[in-house]
């Protein structure tokens, strides 16, 4: 894209995130709270022919909305992004459909896992196995101001990023074989996190640590199978996380589906209260949005019903449940989950206080970038 062109865009997306900061300041309805709790992908490269979407913005008053340029369940490189022109009038469209701001994400991390590539417009990207080893704070920095510039002129708010898993298992098929990792060393993982967290901030993009209590260790895919690092993770895949919410870090983290009995005997993290309340509220003392990784993979899809893994996440302690309708496809997946919770509420296994702190920590969040961005 032009400077001029990311300049205009950058000016759209200070109207979207500049509007007045009322939504938590009202009493909302309890469907609007349950709403700004998920976060949904979907098929469509505009709203013409992504209407289920559109209703579950306007509708269902969800919180966010989540891209992929590849569709996985069809087979096809035809999902939500062709170009820049086409991507940010999408997601113009779909922001101005949205009462409340919408969290729209992605995973732009940059190597191998980036949804915005080369071939279709966008700059070239490094990943973070190439900036660990680099170990350089001017490349990291300049790497992330990239990204987050590009994110922004897509009217972006959110990515998926980045990782701070430890490179502990270099074989690991989903981390370390992909150069997702930064290191095995927790001072370079951290170090680069905190360049890169500040570029994001910089450009009003928030940041989402990932995948906790950590990834790296793992020899299976939790996208498509129950993953246990009991006999291979430590202590030491948590010193990212405590490093940087020790320092204020307050914006987002992702859960991993991993399981591990040396936290929880019972569930994975996602689904774990021991691992999210206990260890990351608790004991970690972080204050920001807790957010799912999806929904739909197969080390939570395949061994709890839809109904059980909503409960169990919330009771938990996930904020944000993340469907990227991405592993399968369900375009009434929103209104699934939404009644779901319902029904949680009316049998009282679930609070409306335990609703409503998700909800106030969702819009902190939102509020903070409508309030900050430049």
């Amino acid at each position: 894209m032009t400077i001029k062109s990311l300049t205009t865009a950058g000016l759209l997306f200070f109207f979207i995130f500049s509007r007045p900061a009322v939504a938590a300041q009202r009493p909302d309805s309890l469907s609007v709270k349950i709403g700004q709790m998920l976060m949904i992908g979907f098929r469509g490269t505009s709203l013409d022919n992504a209407p289920e979407i559109a209703a579950d913005i306007t509708m269902r008053r969800i919180g966010g909305i989540v891209l992929f340029d590849y569709d996985v369940p069809a087979h096809s490189p035809s999902r939500n992004i062709v170009s820049p022109q086409q991507l940010a009038s999408l997601t113009l469209e779909l922001q101005k459909l949205a009462n409340i701001p919408l969290f729209i994400a992605i995973d732009q991390e940059g190597g191998k896992v980036s949804r915005l590539k080369q071939a279709r417009g966008f700059p070239s990207s490094v990943s973070a196995a190439y900036l660990g080893k680099l170990n350089n704070p001017d490349s990291t920095t300049t790497a992330a101001v990239q990204t987050a510039q590009t994110l922004k002129a897509m009217h972006i708010s959110m990515n998926f990023g980045p990782v701070a898993d430890l490179n502990s298992n270099p074989d690991n098929p989903v981390i370390g074989r992909l150069g997702r990792s930064f290191s095995p060393d927790p001072s370079i993982v951290i170090s680069n996190l905190q360049l890169i967290i500040q570029a994001y901030h910089n450009n009003g993009i928030i940041a989402t640590l990932k995948h906790f209590p950590g990834h790296g260790s793992s020899t299976t895919d939790t996208h498509r199978d129950f993953t246990d690092i009991t006999a291979s993770w430590s202590e030491q895949e948590l010193e990212p996380y405590r490093a940087l919410i020790a320092s204020g870090y307050s914006d987002a983290i992702m859960t991993a589906h991993v399981f591990n009995a040396k936290l929880d005997t019972l569930y994975p993290a996602t689904l774990s209260k021991q691992t999210l309340t206990g260890l990351l509220r608790d004991k970690l003392h972080f204050k920001g949005v807790i957010v799912s990784d999806d929904m739909q993979m197969k080390a939570i899809a395949e061994r709890y019903g839809l109904e059980t893994a909503v409960q169990l996440a919330i009771e938990a302690g996930v904020d944000l449940l993340l469907f990227g309708n991405n592993t399968s496809y369900d375009p009434a997946i929103a209104s699934k989950a939404a009644e779901i919770i319902r029904s949680l509420l009316q049998k009282r296994i679930i609070t409306p206080e335990r609703i409503d702190q998700s909800y106030q920590r969702i819009m902190v969040l939102k509020n903070r970038y409508r309030s900050n961005d430049k």
